[in-house]
């Protein structure tokens, strides 16, 4: 074999190694001496491409001015368990929110946080108007990642994802489309993705349809499935993903797309079932492993999610929040010789400050179950020390500062945690509490109407409403 072949083995051999930088240098290297080298110029786009690469089908982040602008909602008033920008609608028999808490945006707590859940309420300007090139794919090599062998293609890859110069890569994929005379199914999916980052949403959706009718892909399924997502359909997306599934039955990111919008639309015993459904094709997806731990926690069960979490820990998950969850199953399970150890881990695997506040709130439960009211208050202290924003903390402070007799402080204390988090019912009931006791009858009246908003079936609350209003016709 001629030496000038070395070179390009070696680049291919840093590039299966995963060593993108060292590959992309021997590439610029073997350039400089030939300029025409395809082979070399192909290996440097995807050596550059892959160490920004970003699944397009897993990440999709919703700036500002997404939420804010938001115009591609159909029904500005939509049908129960039709949409996902209802938040807490219960619809579907899904957890109420006395048994399972809720997130800030008004989901219920799921057992994964997922690319595009990330962004859901940006803390920062900057989060917020972050490209999606910040994230790398969890997902394995998947069917679009075979084509690339000619140079247009490694091209495109490249604008799109490395100069995340998406009207460039937008001409370049129309004008290969035209080049192949309409024919070739992985263009228009490019084009697809094109129009979905630029937010036209119906453009995409065609692109996608038209690559569907040439060649039934899993990825154009899951592609075409996230622009119905954005436009607010999550029955069309559900519609979709199973005729993917008549298609290729059995396929794991099928069944996963499915669990995630049931669970989205609060249906969570629809959404365990297809998450047991992909544990049967791949017992060790860690997403559908955790969901459903989370869900039998919930369910008041977790000596049975404990299995799961421990199932997590023998694959080698091994993070702050595994810990975490791993210690609350332990508490509830009284298996208490574990449970401080496991809070331990997690706070020393804690890589941020809001991990490490949802550990310390997770302690200060712990503290409350023992009784030890002083060492509760040092660690919901300790969750807004790291996290000055986690309003359960405030909740969870203002109770005891109100056992203690502490009024004034009690309420600053929940209306903080109501500003931070008004899809919680908490903070509204416990102001609307504490106001009734000290006789502010109009304030506790208007706190517990937005309890009852946001918990519809809460009994304590309908209990002080009803109060409140013969006390009112009496006056």
């Amino acid at each position: 074999m001629g030496s000038e072949m070395e070179p390009l083995l070696l680049a291919w051999s840093y590039f299966r190694r995963r060593k993108f930088q060292l590959c992309a240098d021997l590439c610029t290297q073997m350039l400089e001496k030939s300029p025409y080298d395809q082979a070399a110029w192909i290996l440097k786009a995807r050596a550059l491409t892959e160490m920004v690469y970003v699944d397009e089908i897993d990440v999709d982040q919703e700036g500002i001015a997404e939420m804010m602008l938001d115009e591609n909602a159909i029904a500005q008033v939509p049908r129960p368990g039709t949409s996902l920008k209802l938040p807490g609608t219960n619809q579907t028999g899904g957890p109420s929110p006395a048994i399972r808490p809720i997130t800030q945006a008004g989901r219920p707590i799921t057992g994964f946080l997922r690319p595009s859940t990330q962004s859901g309420r940006p803390g920062t300007m900057e989060q917020a108007i972050r490209t999606p090139r910040t994230a790398y794919t969890a997902r394995p090599v998947t069917s679009t990642t075979g084509r690339f062998v000619r140079l247009g293609t490694a091209l495109f890859e490249y604008i799109f994802h490395h100069e995340n110069d998406v009207k460039t890569a937008l001409d370049l994929a129309a004008l290969s489309t035209e080049y192949s005379q309409y024919k070739d199914w992985w263009w228009k999916v490019q084009i697809g993705k094109c129009y979905y980052r630029l937010g036209m949403y119906r453009e995409a959706e065609k692109q996608f349809k038209s690559a569907l009718k040439q060649q039934e892909m899993v990825d154009t399924f899951l592609y075409l499935a996230k622009v119905y997502v954005s436009l607010d359909q999550p029955v069309t997306a559900l519609n979709l993903f199973k005729q993917g599934l008549d298609k290729f039955p059995g396929e794991v990111t099928l069944l996963c797309g499915i669990a995630r919008i049931y669970e989205e639309m609060n249906n969570i015993s629809s959404a365990a079932e297809y998450y047991k459904e992909v544990l049967k094709q791949d017992n060790t997806h860690v997403e559908a492993i955790a969901c459903i731990g989370s869900n039998h926690f919930y369910s008041d069960q977790p000596e049975i999610a404990l299995r799961f979490y421990r199932r997590l820990l023998q694959m080698g998950v091994y993070n702050c929040q595994l810990f975490n969850n791993l210690g609350l199953c332990c508490f509830y399970a009284q298996q208490y010789d574990m449970t401080l150890t496991s809070f331990e881990r997690a706070l020393a695997l804690a890589e941020n400050e809001e991990e490490a506040a949802d550990v310390w709130y997770n302690l200060g439960h712990v503290a409350v179950g023992i009784g030890d009211t002083n060492l509760a208050h040092q660690c919901f202290r300790l969750a807004l020390v790291n996290n000055n924003n986690h309003a359960e903390a405030y909740n969870n402070l203002a109770v005891l500062e109100m056992r203690k007799g502490h009024v004034e402080q009690a309420r600053a204390l929940l209306q903080t945690a109501s500003s931070l988090a008004p899809h919680m019912y908490e903070p509204h009931f416990n102001f609307a509490t504490v106001s009734d006791k000290i006789g502010d009858l109009q304030r506790s009246y208007v706190a517990a109407q937005k309890s009852e908003a946001a918990f519809p079936d809460h009994v304590d609350t309908q209990h002080l409403i009803k109060q409140l209003k013969q006390h009112f016709a009496t006056l």
